[in-house]
């Protein structure tokens, strides 16, 4: 655990700052937005009104009740029941009007990093390059990030409303009062800070403890069958154990903390209660002021001090604040890092007719190792290509190059637009949703009759899906409903009711068993569509007119399938 992994610098609050700008300036919330962000200036001058004018209020009925005077006592009595009535009608929809704001800043930003997130890839590249729980980010810190940064604006606002209103009234009863407040708050930020400063760090690093727990656990609800079946429990438990121990470690540092901070900040504010008195009694017992005033300075004592006292009495929440700050600009980063900066320089072209690697070289993502060397090929509309090899790193990165996910190289990649080609991944992957949703791409707005995709499931021999699944419409969870090979049929029925011109194929065999690729082949070959099939050796080579071998070295060579090799 280090203070310098906690990435809250400059570019962060820069970050926080466009944030809130962008999100007042939105077409779709920021009229919303400012409008409640009036209500709520004009609310809490409200507040501070009533406070100042309760401070008034019960220094003449304390004093009405010193100078026995029945007639005044009542009248006061009833003054203060209708301000305190009016407090609470303006707190509450002060409060109201705070929560609203916050869950609106908290739609429109999660919509907007939701979309960031799938945008590009993101989600992916910030899986390999190491950026912990990015989820638990987008769905929770966001969720704190708009709550408290509205709180503390609000808090800070109220702080500077409060110093006005009751510096006069301080300064009206006692000079000396007001310099005590104003040194005992600057002594008191001073200590919290020094106390409480581990606290930022220590709770940065239990949020990631927490979310690594959460994960760990999620994995064994969504792999309960697999774990089950092969007895891993002693292993999945001692990792569990584990993260709960680091969970556990970690926060008794964080109560450690906390108790030691506590002992000061308590008896901090117990002093604020006694310390009005001790300066303005002697004034009463001198005939100076008032018995009211002692009551008057003691709440404006404290409501000056609580102004000035902002570190103190917030020190928590600022410093949860700061590690959410911290998480959510590390996520920005990323994201940003991610649209701007590909690492390598390949180009791609998206808008071909064919697919074609031209001059390609790939290298290891971390050290830049040569994995395939000047690769250019061109893969002619109606052929089947076998792209295999002792290289099988090289065959992996080519196959992610090809769809967008390799970015350590150099050359040139041409293909189709994205209705024209289709990757299919070794791992089997069935969005949630629909049987429908599963088999057709809605956001591209295609549409295929009942008959269409029957006849489809029929011919990849899974027809039975639609029953076991009630129909096409109802939402299942297809991990538990359907074996990975169902799953990986259901993938390339997909693929034929899309009818791309080329199809790229991982692995296939791995899981449909190599005795069932050649069926799928053919059934691509039917549709007119090109195949590029990855595998490892030379495993389905009769079912492709050529193949790819990609060497150790990573030089390659391209064949005719049962003849003599023939050297690129």
């Amino acid at each position: 655990m280090k203070h310098d992994r906690i990435p809250l610098d400059r570019l962060a609050l820069t970050r926080c700052r466009k944030a809130i700008a962008s999100f007042v300036g939105s077409p779709e919330a920021g009229k919303r937005a400012k409008l409640l962000i009036a209500a709520l200036l004009g609310l809490l001058l409200a507040v501070n009104g009533l406070n100042v004018l309760n401070s008034y209020v019960g220094r003449d009925f304390m004093t009405a009740i010193e100078q026995r005077s029945m007639a005044r006592f009542v009248t006061k009595a009833l003054v203060y029941v209708g301000v305190f009535a009016a407090s609470t009608a303006v707190a509450v929809v002060y409060q109201f009007a705070e929560q609203r704001l916050g869950l609106l800043w908290r739609a429109w930003l999660t919509k907007q990093l939701v979309r960031q997130y799938l945008e590009d890839g993101s989600y992916y590249w910030l899986r390999e390059r190491g950026l912990a729980n990015p989820d638990e980010r987008i769905a929770d810190d966001v969720r704190v990030y708009t709550t408290t940064t509205i709180s503390l604006a609000l808090v800070l606002l109220n702080s500077g409303f409060t110093i006005i209103a009751f510096a006069g009234v301080m300064w009206s009863i006692s000079p000396l009062l007001f310099g005590t407040a104003v040194a005992y708050a600057a002594v008191g930020s001073a200590l919290t800070v020094l106390f409480g400063r581990p606290l930022i760090w220590l709770n940065y690093d239990q949020a990631d403890r927490e979310a690594a727990l959460r994960a760990d656990l999620v994995h064994v609800r969504a792999n309960a069958e697999s774990v089950a079946a092969l007895r891993r429990e002693g292993r999945i438990r001692a990792r569990l154990l584990r993260r709960v121990g680091e969970v556990i470690e970690n926060s008794k540092r964080i109560i450690a903390v906390n108790r030691n901070l506590g002992f000061f900040t308590t008896g901090y504010n117990y002093l604020i209660q006694i310390i009005p008195a001790l300066l303005v009694a002697p004034m009463f017992i001198h005939g100076e002021v008032e018995f009211g005033v002692i009551t008057q300075s003691s709440m404006a004592f404290s409501q000056l001090l609580g102004a000035f006292s902002l570190v103190v009495t917030q020190f928590q929440q600022i410093s949860g604040y700061a590690v959410v700050l911290a998480r959510l600009s590390a996520l920005r980063e990323g994201m940003e890092d991610v649209s701007a900066n590909h690492p390598g320089n390949i180009e791609r072209d998206d808008h071909g007719q064919r697919l074609e690697w031209q001059g390609l070289s790939l290298y290891t993502q971390r050290d830049h190792n040569l994995l395939l060397r000047s690769l250019t090929l061109s893969i002619q509309p109606g052929s089947r290509l076998l792209v295999t090899g002792p290289n099988q790193d090289a065959c992996s990165a080519l196959f992610r190059a090809s769809a967008g996910l390799w970015k350590a190289g150099e050359g040139r990649i041409v293909r189709p637009s994205i209705g024209a080609i289709q990757f299919v991944p070794e791992r089997p992957y069935l969005p949630p949703g629909t049987l429908r949703e599963a088999l057709l791409r809605t956001e591209a707005g295609q549409h295929v009759d009942d008959e269409r995709i029957t006849s489809v499931l029929r011919s990849l021999e899974i027809e039975d899906v639609v029953a076991r699944a009630g129909d096409l419409d109802t939402e299942r969870d297809w991990d538990d409903l359907l074996s990975l090979a169902e799953q990986q049929r259901i993938a390339f029925a997909r693929v034929l009711l899309a009818k791309p011109r080329f199809a790229v194929l991982d692995r296939p065999g791995t899981v449909l068993g190599n005795e069932t690729v050649p069926r799928i082949l053919d059934l691509l070959q039917e549709q007119s569509i090109t195949v590029v099939t990855f595998a490892p050796k030379d495993t389905h080579a009769a079912d492709h007119e050529r193949r790819l071998v990609i060497e150790a070295d990573g030089t390659w060579k391209v064949q005719p399938v049962h003849a003599e090799t023939q050297t690129a």
